[in-house]
């Protein structure tokens, strides 16, 4: 059977700040309606990635194609119209303190569109009630887990219908718990929603539970792709090293470059 077309194909992408490249001509294809998680050592460059695929930044040389179309070609307005088809989950949540949990899901809805408060109010709850949050809306993020403060980043950030969810290290200084709550609600987010979802993660045991398709960026290049039982037996050297200071904990960690 032949796969997918890509919904988004980085091709030979260069970015450099000064005199530091630090990305070095990355291939990435990612398919439609799966998870692609990408790792890599703290500056190896999933970061400076991710928010050229977002149309944040422009590269060097090299392109970006969503559905065909170059984002790199295109000009400031319609790259950002084009970004309201990529939702993102921040590391920390991000969510506004002084707004309360339905404010704060409708905040794009109210920047972005010209909708009544009553469409946007319904849009709001049928988010919560999806996302198993219903009741919540008038509480405000000090009043909720861990847990439940990413379901509400997740809330805001499916609020648009994107075609595209993008969360950046969703379970950095989450207790196992809560961390195996985040990996259900993207693996259910993604298959109820039909979504394509691109994860940066540090954390092994997650991506692991998580993927379809797992990434390795290496001094800004991409030297792995592969499915997770595929990518666990490569022999590629940096991956057998990620791999193995991963299961080090935080010596591992050190080993890595510092990533947290």
């Amino acid at each position: 059977m032949a796969s997918p077309e890509p919904l988004i194909a980085v091709e030979e992408l260069h970015r450099r700040f000064g005199d530091k490249e630090v990305l070095r001509g990355v291939d990435l294809d990612i398919p439609p309606g799966l998870v692609t998680a990408i790792i890599g050592a703290s500056g190896s460059g999933k970061s400076v990635l991710v928010k050229h695929i977002i149309g944040l930044l422009q590269p060097t040389s090299g392109r970006i194609r969503f559905r065909g179309q170059d984002l790199t070609a295109m000009g400031r307005r319609p790259r950002d119209r084009l970004r309201r088809h990529f939702g993102m989950l921040f590391q920390h949540s991000a969510l506004f303190d002084s707004m309360s949990v339905e404010d704060n899901i409708a905040f794009p809805l109210v920047e972005h569109t010209r909708w009544s408060r009553r469409e946007i109010r319904r849009t709001v709850a049928e988010k919560l009630e999806l996302l198993g949050l219903a009741g919540t809306g008038q509480m405000f993020p000090a009043d909720l887990s861990g847990g439940m403060r990413k379901r509400v980043a997740l809330a805001r950030a499916i609020v648009l219908n994107p075609d595209v969810l993008i969360y950046d290290e969703p379970t950095t200084g989450l207790d196992p718990i809560t961390t195996l709550q985040v990996d259900r609600m993207i693996k259910e987010t993604q298959e109820r929603l039909h979504v394509t979802s691109v994860v940066i993660s540090h954390d092994m045991a997650s991506t692991f539970r998580i993927a379809d398709r797992i990434a390795m960026i290496h001094e800004g290049r991409i030297v792995e792709c592969a499915p997770p039982d595929r990518f666990r037996d490569s022999s590629r050297a940096e991956v057998r090293q990620f791999l193995l200071a991963s299961s080090l904990g935080g010596e591992g960690r050190a080993l890595l470059g510092g990533a947290p």
